[in-house]
């Protein structure tokens, strides 16, 4: 009989780890849920000055245009003839969603006014060209 008393009092004496496993894995549900995803072009840009700039949080389509007049879209560098293509397949992701063009002080105008112009032919009315807050 002290064998099985013996046991019992083992049993007794043990952890039970499933329930801090249960809330260790709730809580990497939540936050995986609740991460916010930034969106990002690929590279950075020098951004031009401007004392009316205003913050546009529902960005969903970014697009980058750095000195070298190249055109990044979600990490990818996009030929000019593809940008119309990439902007419908974003915008078929997130109809809702504004386009923001990152562009570099440095980068060719007719770059930026083509991808604008792109963007308002697939009919997205909401497009800014991004800029820092003097």
């Amino acid at each position: 009989m002290s064998r099985k008393n013996e046991k019992a009092e083992e049993e007794a004496q043990a952890i039970d780890l499933t329930p801090m496993l249960d809330v260790v894995f709730i809580m990497l549900i939540f936050f995986i849920v609740t991460a916010t995803f930034i969106k990002e072009t690929g590279i950075e840009v020098t951004r031009p000055e401007a004392t009316t700039a205003e913050e546009k949080p529902d960005a969903a389509i970014l697009v980058a245009v750095n000195a070298n007049n190249e055109i990044w879209i979600d990490n990818q560098q996009i030929d000019p003839r593809g940008v119309r293509a990439q902007i419908e397949r974003l915008q078929a992701e997130n109809p809702r969603g504004t386009v923001v063009v990152q562009a570099d002080s440095g980068a060719n105008m007719r770059m930026v006014v083509g991808i604008t112009e792109s963007a308002r032919e697939l009919g997205i009315t909401n497009v800014a060209v991004s800029t820092e807050k003097k």
